[in-house]
């Protein structure tokens, strides 16, 4: 995966980007270059790329985020239409915060399922596996993520 990545035909999934972060002992915003060690870094939305996209008009992006050994990620989500996002369990300690700005999103969390609305939110510890769902077969829903890891790249008991 590694070489196809290097060499631009193929492009990671946000687990493989996860799981090489975990490997290398840094975070995410790290690997993918959003934090810069910076005293305030400002970002535009012009150099924010997508990480993940849909058919269906969905997209993630990961606007802002720390360095290890705490890191903090700051995404704005869209999931299109009757869009899903699954994701694996992160490290242990790691948790999310959602807050929905438009729509509905239904939020899988092991075998718990709860729907969101607009200005709903939620917390959640995110070390095992978790979906985001637009249950909507015509709206978009847009939701702000926080992720919490903790301790990244340090010995963990």
């Amino acid at each position: 995966m590694l070489v196809n990545v290097e060499q631009g035909t193929t492009n990671p999934s946000i687990a493989t980007l996860l799981r090489l972060s975990d490997s290398l002992g840094i975070g995410l915003p790290t690997l993918v270059d959003v934090a810069t060690g910076q005293e305030m870094l400002v970002r535009r939305s012009t150099d924010m790329p997508p990480m993940w996209t849909s058919r269906n008009g969905g997209h993630a992006v990961m606007v802002a985020g720390t360095q290890a050994p705490n890191v903090v990620e700051l995404w704005d989500w869209t999931l299109g239409p009757g869009d899903t996002h699954t994701s694996e369990a992160h490290v242990r300690g790691t948790r999310e915060l959602i807050a929905v700005v438009q729509g509905s999103l239904r939020l899988r969390v092991g075998d718990r399922e709860e729907l969101l609305k607009t200005g709903d939110s939620a917390a959640f510890d995110a070390d095992t596996d978790h979906a985001y769902v637009n249950p909507s077969t015509q709206r978009k829903t847009r939701f702000a993520l926080t992720v919490f890891e903790p301790s990244v790249g340090k010995e963990r008991s």
